[in-house]
C-alpha cells in the first residue's frame, strides 16, 4: 500500500537535509524506535515496539539508505522489519522529499509499504489512520530537534521512545474511520 504525509518544519532547507541524513539522530523521533547499531554510514540496525493492548509486539528493523540527492532534495531508505516473535513483518520503501516553504520547509514522504503475517490483518484505512497519527508526532520531535533548546530536543526524543501505545492510536483511527463513513452517507443524501 502507497501511504503519503507531508508536514513542514520550521527551519531551512539545508538544517532540515542535515537532519534527516543524520539517521542516528532521525530514529528516535520515530515513535517506539530506538537505534541499536550502526553498521555502515548508510546501514543500522533498529528496534520497534507497539504496544495494542494487553498484546506487545516488538520489530527487529534493518534500515538501508537506498539513495541521498542534496541537490534535489530526496531521500529514499529502504526499511525490512520482522516481529521478534514471528507474528509478521513489513517491508517499506521511504521517500522523502525537501521543499522550501515561507517559514522553513516542508517535508513530504511517501510510503510503499508490505505488511506480512498477523500485522497484515489490519486494514488500509486503519493503517493510514495509525500513519498519520505516527508522522505527525515523529513531525513534532524532528521539529523539537530543529529548532527547540537541546533539553527540549531530548525530552522530545524520550517521550518517543516509549512504545507506541495502539489502543489510542486504534481509537484515533477508528474515529476517522467513522467520520469518513458519515462524510460519504451524508454526502450520498439527496439536497433539499
Amino acid at each position: 500500500m502507497r501511504l503519503e504525509n507531508s508536514f513542514d518544519v520550521p527551519a531551512p532547507r539545508k538544517a532540515a537535509w542535515d537532519l534527516l541524513m543524520d539517521v542516528p539522530r532521525v530514529v528516535p523521533c520515530m515513535p517506539g524506535a530506538e537505534l541499536e547499531e550502526t553498521v555502515s554510514d548508510s546501514v543500522w540496525k533498529a528496534k520497534l515496539s507497539v504496544k495494542l493492548g494487553p498484546i506487545a509486539l516488538t520489530f527487529a528493523t534493518d534500515v538501508a539508505r537506498e539513495a541521498a540527492d542534496e541537490a534535489v532534495g530526496q531521500v529514499i531508505l529502504n526499511a525490512r522489519a520482522r516481529e521478534l516473535r514471528g507474528r509478521g513483518g513489513a517491508q517499506a520503501r521511504i521517500q522523502s522529499s525537501l521543499t522550501e516553504i515561507e517559514g522553513g520547509t516542508r517535508i513530504d514522504i511517501v510510503t510503499d509499504l508490505t505488511l506480512s503475517g498477523a500485522v497484515a490483518q489490519y486494514g488500509r484505512g486503519i493503517v493510514q489512520d495509525v500513519s498519520l497519527q505516527l508522522v505527525g508526532r515523529f513531525a513534532d520531535c524532528l521539529k523539537a530537534q530543529l529548532v527547540a533548546t537541546p533539553e527540549e530536543a531530548a525530552a522530545a526524543v524520550a517521550e518517543q521512545a516509549k512504545p507506541v501505545p495502539g489502543l489510542s492510536l486504534g481509537l484515533g483511527a477508528l474515529g476517522r474511520a467513522i467520520a469518513r463513513l458519515l462524510a460519504r452517507l451524508l454526502g450520498r443524501r439527496p439536497q433539499s
